[in-house]
């Protein structure tokens, strides 16, 4: 029986996934940071719940132990745990720009380079990146998470080259907009009304985008991103990118189709 090794597994897209496996028969590691209060995997014979904290190294290495311990061999790593940011960069602390990187991109690392001798004591293994539409193309107020997105984007590809000799296989996932929390509790926002130069812009930005805790009617499910993951770990092929939603789809073949210019003319002239 196969094993995926799973972080951020306690909602959206983590967690669909986590489901998704373990109701197709695999072995399913579901790591987050707050595992006491999860009810519904624990009941799972299948489903080992762990607590890991991609910003905490000793919570990495104490999980794998455990995962290792309990199923012998994992088979697949998804680093999926993640959050988005969204303000002025002015209005950016410190503190808020490294967080942004810490999680998406550092803990990423991280987290991979723990695996990675399991993975070639076993001479196989599989690393799925969750990266986004939004690793490919950029939105106004966007510029952290962006910035994070394509480091994974930069990281993957790259690495993959290497990991290859050691037949470890990299994926990327690119999902648009997705029917989670994303715009709530897992993004963080940063205006500053202090900052007056702004105000029109933020204004319009603000009137373009709306509530972001309210998903557009366009927003694919988590489950669909869960079913390409799948697809992903499954499908025997050598696809390095997953692109999941019709927006994501036609945001990037944009951007890859249409002069540099005017798509950037066309995105900023739609939140403006």
């Amino acid at each position: 029986m196969n094993t995926i090794f799973i972080t951020g597994a306690s909602s959206g897209i983590g967690r669909a996934t986590a489901k998704h496996f373990a109701e197709r028969g695999w072995n399913v590691v579901a790591t987050m940071r707050s595992p006491e209060q999860e009810t519904e995997f624990i009941t799972l014979d299948n489903v080992l719940v762990l607590r890991l904290d991609v910003e905490q190294e000793g919570t990495i290495q104490t999980a794998l132990a455990e995962a290792i311990e309990r199923f012998g061999t994992i088979d697949v790593l998804l680093n999926n745990a993640g959050y988005g940011t969204m303000g002025l960069i002015e209005a950016a602390t410190d503190e808020q720009i490294r967080r942004q990187f810490e999680v998406n991109v550092f803990g990423l690392i991280r987290m991979t380079k723990a695996m990675l001798p399991h993975f070639r004591s076993n001479q196989k293994g599989m690393l799925i990146n969750i990266s986004s539409m939004g690793g490919k193309v950029t939105f106004p107020t966007m510029s952290l998470y962006h910035s994070s997105k394509f480091a994974v984007e930069g990281f993957s590809e790259s690495v993959s080259y290497e990991l290859a000799s050691q037949n470890i296989k990299v994926k990327l996932i690119e999902p648009g907009a997705i029917h989670t929390d994303f715009g709530g509790r897992s993004m963080e926002f940063f205006f500053d009304d202090a900052l007056t130069d702004y105000k029109l812009f933020t204004a319009a930005f603000r009137a373009k985008l709306g509530d972001m805790e309210k998903q557009p009617a366009y927003a694919s499910p988590p489950e669909m991103v869960a079913e390409t993951i799948y697809q992903a770990a499954t499908d025997g092929t050598s696809q390095f990118r997953y692109i999941v939603g019709d927006d994501a789809k036609m945001l990037i073949q944009m951007k890859e189709n249409t002069d540099e210019e005017e798509y950037l003319t066309n995105i900023a002239q739609h939140f403006s």
